[in-house]
């Protein structure tokens, strides 16, 4: 027989069937405590490592049925698990707000006002759309009162339900619609939550309501067109729109949150969940979807971007493909270059190399290619300049390139931009064809360059006495050459943004474009000067 120990006496007595020693039972029942706050804390923790990836996703209520379903379809083809959490927009978007620690990938809203608010407020680094809709009231099929305006929610006999306007999107459009409408003294909106408060019920999601009006509990809810698209209550509801709810469509939106432990991995399912080849095509049973992206995993694009931008777009870019978790072939080189290059490419298309962006040097060398590429925005211009050794004294202006004796270095026109802006700056000072007469001679020197980049490098070195370069250019220089000011309206350049028309990743390249839009110092710090405003980056770049 078995014995234990007495703690209390230091005696050894048998152990008798059925009793617990008291210390193992303290012991157990601690040990069993930690287990059960271990297994606590796991359900409450996302791995994110291995073959157990997880992303977290708030999502709004109404969207239930096809989100679940895109769930159920990323994890069968991806092996990753997306949790979800359903609720109000608002509501979801407060709880961002109160919890910024709280480890969540992504939060879909059924108004896009809430992810660009979610943008706003530093919670979320992007957004993608989705799809429309718009708000109905929804009345049972077989209903037998007549519901066909908004004036008969107003009526004695009618019980309705509404969402609330602080915790879900389509009580706020409601209310927003509503407000505008006013009958005698008042708007209709007062007039409906005077109605509502009084017979009616407010909830918090756009489900909660139309279940009650599918249960019989209600008569009418002003809900979402998709709401009674859904299987759970297309079979009893019936949309009935009205003139006063009428309004641009709401869009459906997805935004991919700063508090994600792994941005590529939550952006990778929202370009899933937004390509039109998968997630759209599910949302397209309920909804209006937006003509997305084209599926590709894993995803490369083309960029052909000016030799100028590369002092400041190779980081953005850098940090772009990092966040996305994407490739971004970019080549830099000079514009004349990289638009023949375009020219040789069999239909513009990118899987044969045509870039999907380009960021050109100047406007100059956008139009030679412009019929390929949707309407640019103008990001950013930059000075040209007259760059000489540090403290030379032999070059002071245009007219002394034309000197005899000068060694002079210009970039080669039908290659590069800054060839082609310095051929027109000299025409326009009546030294072009003076230039060209001097490259022609003996024993002179009037080298050309294919791009913008190796212009200073013979200036610092003193192969030649002056050359005409972007400040950009410059400024990384100023310890081995001195910066001359030129004189003209025609020594600025002007560099475009622009997607081509048949890149099938139009949204992720908006969503580069804005990254791009939004780093003003980055392009200030480099000597540019930053053309967009707020108002131009929404309206530009094929939005």
């Amino acid at each position: 027989m078995k014995s234990h120990l007495d703690v209390h006496t230091g005696k050894t007595t048998p152990n008798r069937a059925g009793r617990i020693n008291p210390l193992w039972a303290m012991l157990l029942g601690v040990g069993g405590l930690i287990g059960f706050l271990i297994v606590v804390l796991k359900i409450g923790t996302t791995p994110r490592d291995g073959g157990s990836e997880i992303l977290i996703l708030y999502a709004a209520a109404g969207m239930r049925v096809p989100v679940e379903e895109i769930v159920n379809d990323y994890k069968a083809e991806t092996g990753v698990t997306v949790e979800i959490q359903f609720n109000g927009s608002n509501t979801l978007l407060n709880q961002l707000q109160t919890d910024k620690f709280t480890e969540v990938d992504l939060y879909l809203a059924a108004d896009d006002f809430y992810t660009e608010m979610a943008v706003e407020l530093g919670l979320a680094s992007a957004t993608i759309p989705i799809a429309h809709q718009r708000p109905v009231i929804a009345v049972r099929k077989d209903s037998k009162k007549k519901i066909e305006t908004l004036a008969d929610l107003l009526r004695e006999d009618v019980v309705v339900a509404v969402a609330n306007p602080d915790q879900a999107a389509v009580g706020k459009t409601a209310r927003r619609q509503l407000l505008k409408v006013t009958v005698g003294d008042t708007n209709r909106w007062a007039q409906l939550e005077a109605h509502v408060t009084k017979s009616g019920v407010f909830k918090p999601t756009v489900n909660d309501i139309a279940n009650d009006v599918k249960i019989g509990s209600v008569d009418a809810a002003i809900v979402w067109d998709s709401t009674v698209a859904m299987p759970k209550f297309s079979e009893d509801l019936v949309a009935v729109p009205v003139p006063e709810l009428d309004t641009d469509p709401n869009l459906v939106s997805i935004a991919i949150l700063r508090s994600s432990p792994s941005s590529a991995s939550a952006s990778r399912f929202a370009r899933y969940l937004a390509a039109r080849d998968k997630g759209l095509k599910t949302f397209g049973k309920y909804l209006r979807p937006v003509e997305g992206d084209v599926w590709e995993d894993p995803l490369q694009v083309n960029f052909f971007c000016g030799a100028v931008n590369r002092h400041v777009v190779e980081k953005i870019v850098a940090e772009f493909e990092q966040d996305e978790g994407v490739t971004i072939n970019t080549m830099y080189d000079g514009c004349g270059i990289l638009t023949s290059r375009m020219q040789t490419i069999d239909k513009q298309q990118p899987s044969l190399g045509f870039p999907d962006v380009y960021m050109a040097c100047d406007v100059y060398y956008l139009e030679n290619v412009k019929q390929w590429f949707q309407e640019a925005a103008n990001v950013s211009d930059v000075e040209l300049v007259i760059a000489v050794p540090k403290n030379s004294t032999m070059v002071k202006s245009l007219e002394d390139f034309v000197k005899r004796g000068v060694r002079v270095a210009v970039g080669e026109p039908t290659q590069c931009t800054i060839g082609a802006l310095t051929r027109r700056l000299l025409k326009s000072e009546n030294l072009y064809d003076k230039l060209k007469e001097k490259q022609a001679g003996d024993g002179e020197v009037v080298v050309e360059k294919s791009s913008s980049a190796t212009l200073i490098a013979d200036v610092a070195a003193g192969h030649v006495d002056a050359t005409i370069a972007y400040i950009s250019d410059v400024l990384p220089n100023t310890d081995d050459v001195d910066i001359i000011r030129i004189d003209s309206p025609l020594n600025i350049a002007i560099q475009p943004f622009s997607i081509a028309k048949t890149s099938e990743h139009k949204h992720l390249l908006r969503r580069l474009y804005k990254r791009i839009a939004n780093s003003p110092e980055a392009f200030e710090a480099a000597g540019f000067h930053f053309r967009l405003t707020d108002k131009s980056v929404s309206e530009s770049a094929g939005e």
